[in-house]
């Protein structure tokens, strides 16, 4: 789950510079077959995980927020606030499973998902769903057409902190465009198509254009767009007239806006972000993405919900996230040493974001 980061541009350096291009990688046709033939069982999501798991989630993360507002010391506030960044980030996270989520599979999960967490942090599904099936299309990962991707290690070195620092004001931006925005733009038709296309998705390529919703997507899009809109105005009424404190308002922001770095960072060691622009084979997108496997264990903290297995989820989009660690562990044992699934795998935050850096360091300096 990122942010939209509309400053970015796209400077890539020169080719001596760039990693060995994740294009000439042929595909593994062993390690395919063995993660098709080894999970077949595992495709089920469990209704009774997923809402334990998320409700549990949101309950602490909104208790958090409620301790931190009312917590009697500045130290007890920072505990408190942490304890809800966490969670919310957990509970917000969700918006990707519901992407893959297949119709029916867990009904209701998207209403319940959406009215608890997804329009009080204004992120509601929409802006997301649509956009990540994009981002797995086999043709379309890593080029101009993929909302969810920029070579960031073959960019200049600001381009990194940049992409980190923006998200901070992601939450501003959210009550902006739905407080401001969404009336205007029903009454300008020009500016609901520039709304509509730009800023309407959790994106990061600036290049990209969302289409038109149709069908039942439409009407989901709209009831969800209308509950974020009346929910930051009344953000916002609460500030101006003082209905709720301000001090209440500005710690429920920072908690947001702290969650939506984190995933930011954690957006950061998704990927390598090393394609520029060309169609991958399967394996190529594997080989750019991240495993951070066990034993590991802080991982499940910025990595939650199935995340820290970002590669095997490009391999395996259609496994519930629950049901990842044992697709991990299966293929870990049943394929040979030299197979490709083992160049996936890394051992933490640091060491992923140090190689990013070192990156785009180069590139700067070729």
């Amino acid at each position: 789950m990122t942010v939209m980061t509309p400053t970015a541009e796209r400077a890539a350096a020169p080719a001596a510079a760039q990693p060995a291009r994740k294009a000439a990688i042929a595909d593994d046709m062993a390690m395919i077959r063995a993660a098709s033939e080894l999970t077949r069982d595992l495709v089920q999501p469990s209704a009774r995980i997923y809402w334990t798991d998320f409700l549990a989630s949101a309950f602490i993360g909104y208790a958090g927020v409620a301790a931190a507002i009312f917590a009697p010391t500045t130290a007890w506030m920072l505990a408190a606030a942490l304890v809800a960044v966490l969670a919310l980030y957990r509970a917000g996270s969700f918006i990707h499973e519901i992407t893959h989520i297949r119709k029916n599979a867990l009904p209701g999960f998207r209403l319940g998902w959406n009215l608890l967490v997804g329009v009080p942090m204004l992120i509601p599904s929409f802006m997301y769903e649509g956009i990540h099936s994009t981002h797995h299309n086999r043709t379309k990962y890593g080029t101009v057409e993929d909302p969810e991707y920029l070579p960031l290690a073959l960019m200049k070195p600001w381009t990194v902190p940049l992409f980190v620092v923006a998200a901070a004001f992601a939450p501003l931006a959210l009550i902006v465009r739905y407080t401001v925005l969404t009336p205007l733009s029903f009454l300008i038709p020009p500016l609901r198509k520039l709304v509509r296309e730009r800023y309407s998705g959790l994106i990061i390529n600036p290049m990209f254009r969302r289409r038109a919703p149709e069908g039942e997507f439409r009407r989901q899009w709209a009831w969800q767009e209308g509950g974020a809109w009346a929910w930051s105005t009344l953000l916002v009424a609460a500030g101006l007239f003082g209905w709720v404190p301000l001090r209440a308002l500005l710690i429920f922001g920072a908690i947001a806006s702290a969650s939506i770095v984190l995933n930011q960072i954690r957006t950061l060691v998704a990927h390598l972000w090393e394609n520029d622009g060309e169609v991958l084979t399967v394996t190529g997108q594997f080989l750019d993405s991240v495993n951070v496997p066990p034993p590991g264990l802080l991982p499940e903290l910025w990595a939650p919900v199935g995340l820290r297995y970002h590669a095997l989820h490009h391999l395996l989009p259609g496994v519930p996230y629950h049901a990842l660690p044992e697709a991990h562990r299966r293929l870990k044992a049943a394929l040979p040493d030299d197979s490709q699934y083992h160049k996936a795998n890394y051992k933490g935050l640091p060491g992923l974001v140090a190689k990013l850096l070192a990156g785009s360091a180069k590139g700067a300096a070729a």
